[in-house]
């Protein structure tokens, strides 16, 4: 074999050995690229059906608990609103009707004015009492329009819800044991609530 078949051949050989090793070093960098690709693949996390459910029903939870917080809100608002509104309401209705039992009381004093002018100027006493009874009579249905009446005590069984016994006397007969015999001062209901309670003479 001549020196140029062997070099040749050398030269083939060493370019055979070269082509292998770069072959052995790409099989290597892509097994290593596999290998590096199955381990991140390993490192993320694998999220299951069920917990994705979890997460949504965690989610849908704290809607519900935004609503319900925010309806809550509201409803303390309106409530304050209305408390105050009915207090309002409550304080002017009280002055209002104070205001309207003074109003219809002064056309009563206005009768009072003219019958002690009146009186002056008179010597009819029965003129004078007739005035007087009349504007009592006004007073009286002005009052029961108001839901004021008058207890009736004389002949009444004694009775403490009503009356206030300020005196004993001994009874004229046995049916009035027990009995009012006399009313010292009236006592007067409004609206079946009594607001003062008849002062009376009581038979014993």
């Amino acid at each position: 074999m001549s020196n140029k078949s062997m070099s040749n051949t050398s030269a083939k050989k060493q370019v055979s050995q070269k082509k292998e090793k770069t072959e052995v070093q790409e099989e290597s960098a892509n097994t290593a690229e596999k290998e590096l690709s199955a381990d991140n693949v390993a490192d993320e996390p694998v999220v299951t059906a069920d917990e994705k459910a979890d997460g949504k029903k965690e989610e849908n939870i704290e809607l519900k608990y935004a609503e319900l917080n925010d309806s809550y809100l509201r409803l303390m608002a309106e409530f304050d609103n209305y408390r105050k509104r009915t207090l309002r309401e409550k304080a002017d209705l009280i002055r209002s009707g104070g205001e309207s039992v003074l109003t219809n009381l002064l056309p009563v004093i206005d009768d009072f004015e003219r019958a002690i002018s009146n009186s002056r100027n008179t010597d009819d006493i029965a003129a004078i009492v007739q005035g007087i009874e009349l504007i009592y009579n006004k007073f009286t249905a002005y009052l029961s329009q108001q839901g004021v009446k008058a207890i009736e005590a004389v002949g009444k069984p004694f009775d403490t819800e009503l009356f206030e016994a300020i005196a004993t006397i001994p009874a004229p007969s046995d049916d009035s044991k027990g009995m009012v015999l006399d009313c010292i001062q009236t006592g007067y209901v409004l609206n079946d609530k009594v607001i003062r309670h008849a002062k009376v003479v009581v038979g014993v």
